[in-house]
């Protein structure tokens, strides 16, 4: 969109103070998604609503150069949008029944300033459900969760999964025609409806923040942005809904894993694994956040990952982790959960727990999983568990297997270096979980 560009400065006037135009990109970043979400109330179509927010946001670019930044941006720019949508409305054939639903109010439009705060949430709330609605495909409600409410462009989005900008756009666009074509109320369901749906919205959340903090693929091991994003999305759907006890056991669980963020690469960019993770680095006060949002939490399979990751920020050292309890949450979260990946997870705690040997058994039973045929961190696990073992030529031949799988470029070195220490006849093994580190 020409919005798109004029953010990013490329079509923008030349004379434009530029830190007016940082001000703008600023708080459109911060606020885009309170702004769609109100807008959206109004014309019910989240497509519209986001291109009526980037005409706000050029409005912007021209106007706070000249006239000066607002007092509370925010604020300027929602009332802006709303106004352009309140036009749109009455130009529309059905304008009498659209100004019902909207309310009379909408006649006199009040001059810019802030909405109630209540109402943002609500509509906020409304605008996460429908970006996370079951009738989108996975990677569709990714995309346009992270466009909508993440507040991230199309280049963006598509440099931080690795897939080429035409691919993100289509997702987009074909999201919001099926929006669109399935008349998706904009709206908070209720009943079995909103677990369904809450369902959704916590298992996209949930899948962003782990792109991030371990990438598919790449030359980086992280991609913090997609971690802050996922991270403010949990923090917001559990402020919005502090009686769903899933929403703070997911919050409590990437408060938990973020913490861990800093020491999880060494200065090079390399993985560091966590035995060897400087615990100094961890964020305590994500680490508090995370105990505070657990205590809120449940016994959902959320609840149960983000009690796993508390175990892990308890130990003020490796050897000090209470692996016995976390084997038995895994045995938990398997019933909530069962996957192939979690029994995996599972695995690992139980060699730390009742040594190598009784994990290798449950790993072996894995091996046969369609899933985790090209699943890189099986042979990874095993091999660690092999070389615990000491039988280290089935071990190098496990860590080479993995890093072939591997898509990651920092995940492959640490995997080939493994595989040489032991070659040379050095490192001895190390449990390390698929998704603990």
């Amino acid at each position: 969109m020409a919005a798109d560009t004029a953010a990013d400065g490329s079509a923008a006037d030349t004379t434009v103070d530029g830190s007016a135009t940082e001000a703008v990109e600023a708080v459109f970043r911060i606020e885009s998604a309170r702004i769609i979400a109100g807008v959206t109330r109004i014309v019910r179509d989240v497509g519209i609503a986001e291109e009526l927010a980037q005409d706000a946001l050029v409005a912007a670019l021209e106007r706070w150069p000249r006239e000066g930044v607002p007092d509370n941006p925010g604020a300027w720019l929602t009332a802006t949008a709303k106004h352009r949508a309140i036009d749109l409305v009455r130009r529309r054939e059905v304008y009498a029944r659209k100004l019902a639903e909207v309310g009379r109010s909408l006649e006199d439009v009040p001059p810019p300033v802030p909405p109630e705060p209540d109402d943002i949430d609500d509509d906020l709330l409304r605008l996460i459900f429908t970006a996370c609605h079951p009738v989108l495909s996975a990677e569709a409600r990714i995309a346009l969760t992270l466009r909508l409410l993440g507040g991230l462009t199309t280049p963006e989005i598509a440099r931080a999964f690795l897939v080429p900008e035409p691919t993100v756009a289509q997702r987009i666009v074909r999201a919001k025609r099926a929006l669109a074509g399935a008349a998706v109320p904009f709206e908070v369901p209720y009943g079995e409806d909103r677990a369904q749906r809450l369902s959704s919205v916590l298992e996209v959340i949930y899948l962003i923040f782990n792109e991030g903090y371990s990438a598919t693929a790449g030359d980086d091991l992280l991609r913090p942005r997609l971690c802050e994003d996922a991270l403010r999305l949990a923090r917001v759907l559990a402020a919005l809904m502090p009686a769903e006890p899933e929403a703070h056991g997911l919050a409590a669980l990437l408060e938990f894993q973020a913490s861990r963020t800093a020491a999880r690469t060494g200065p090079d960019g390399r993985p560091v694994l966590l035995a060897d993770q400087n615990r100094a680095r961890w964020d305590g006060l994500l680490i508090r956040r995370g105990f505070d949002a657990l205590q809120r939490a449940g016994t959902g399979p959320y609840s149960v990952q983000a009690a796993i990751a508390a175990c892990h920020a308890k130990a003020r050292r490796y050897p000090d982790t209470d692996w016995a309890t976390i084997a038995a949450l895994y045995e938990r979260l398997l019933v909530l959960s069962p996957s192939p990946v979690v029994a995996l997870n599972r695995a690992v705690a139980v060699s730390m727990a009742q040594g190598p040997a009784a994990a290798l058994e449950l790993v072996d039973a894995l091996t046969a999983e369609p899933a985790l045929r090209g699943y890189h961190l099986l042979p990874s696990v095993r091999g660690d568990l092999l070389a615990r073992l000491g039988r280290t030529e089935e071990a190098r031949a496990e860590f080479e297997r993995a890093a072939e799988l591997t898509r990651n470029e920092r995940e492959r070195e640490l995997l080939r270096e493994r595989a040489a220490d032991l070659a040379e006849g050095g490192a001895e093994g190390r449990a390390e979980g698929g998704a603990e580190g």
